[in-house]
């Protein structure tokens, strides 16, 4: 059985809101087999067990530390690569960084890596517990619909949620030219683009947003704030890709929102992925067909 399967019963979800939410703190933490001496947290209102974590404002302000320094190491580390190895010039470097798709999309990629392991240390490692059940990947509770068709659901709820916000933002549209657009000019970085956005971005940021923020804002703001809060807080970390779009910009906040109040109310992680995953193929795969299949774009 796998780490997501081992769920309590007193852990599963119901909907925020809820009387059937309220769960005792013992029950939710620590898990069956969990360490006794990790503290369980104080409920303030009435909250579903799955936001009690044993991580609080001091882990989530120390995280946020990491997360700001190794960006900032790493952004300077492979401006200096590629200066040096492929000959960059250094007064041209700042607009390589913000333009270039493959040097972007490999400092995501590398700057995820990193968070999640230092997700994982502190919390597999540091508190002894299973890693991604504690921080919300779990299953489905079993119901009347088959698993397979709750993924089908998700994946492509989030494609008619991209439809949704396409047509939203055709009617917001910005004459402003949006930072992300200079991205979208040659075939390798769009592929690069594509692999993380699809790939790699869904799967950490739900687990940073939905997974290790929002239980905290829950925790503090109740259900509903804390769905809003996580939400707002989605878009504008996105939000210097789109500088200039503020109804695009407010828009990805929605989506925030959306996503937060799927993992609110399934209790798991996993359908804000699905969503999220469903979300982002949708509109790379529209890019995808309108260039004729990257044919119209340069190779390099």
């Amino acid at each position: 059985m796998s780490e997501m399967d081992q769920e309590p019963s007193s852990e599963q979800p119901t909907e925020p809101g809820s009387a059937r939410q309220v769960a005792p703190v013992e029950d939710a933490w620590p898990p069956p087999g969990g360490p006794a001496e990790v503290p369980a947290a104080k409920p303030r209102r009435n909250l579903p067990a799955d936001v009690f974590t044993p991580w609080g404002w001091g882990q989530l302000c120390l995280f946020l530390i990491v997360a700001l320094a190794t960006l900032f190491l790493l952004t300077n580390l492979m401006a200096l690569g590629a200066i040096f190895w492929f000959h960059v010039k250094e007064v041209n470097i700042q607009h390589f960084a913000e333009t270039s798709a493959t040097f972007l999309s490999l400092r995501t990629a590398v700057w995820y890596v990193l968070l999640m392991t230092y997700l994982f240390a502190t919390i597999r490692l540091g508190r002894h517990v299973p890693f991604w059940r504690t921080i919300g990947w779990r299953n489905f509770r079993p119901g009347e619909m088959p698993r397979l068709a709750k993924y089908a659901m998700g994946a492509v709820g989030g494609m008619a949620l991209a439809v949704v916000v396409e047509l939203a933002s055709l009617a917001l549209r910005t004459r402003a030219k949006l930072p992300i657009e200079a991205l979208f000019h040659n075939r390798i970085g769009v592929l690069w683009l594509m692999g993380v956005g699809i790939l790699v971005a869904p799967a950490v940021e739900e687990t940073v947003f939905r997974g290790y923020l929002y239980p905290v804002l829950a925790r503090s703001l109740g259900v509903e704030g804390g769905i809003l809060a996580t939400g707002i807080l989605f878009g504008l970390m996105h939000a210097p890709q789109l500088w200039g779009g503020w109804g695009q910009i407010a828009l990805l906040m929605l989506v925030g929102i959306i996503l937060t109040y799927a993992r609110a109310r399934t209790g798991t992680v996993l359908s804000s992925w699905l969503l999220h995953v469903g979300y982002n193929t949708f509109l790379f795969a529209g890019f995808f067909v309108s260039t004729g299949g990257l044919r119209h774009l340069p190779p390099t």
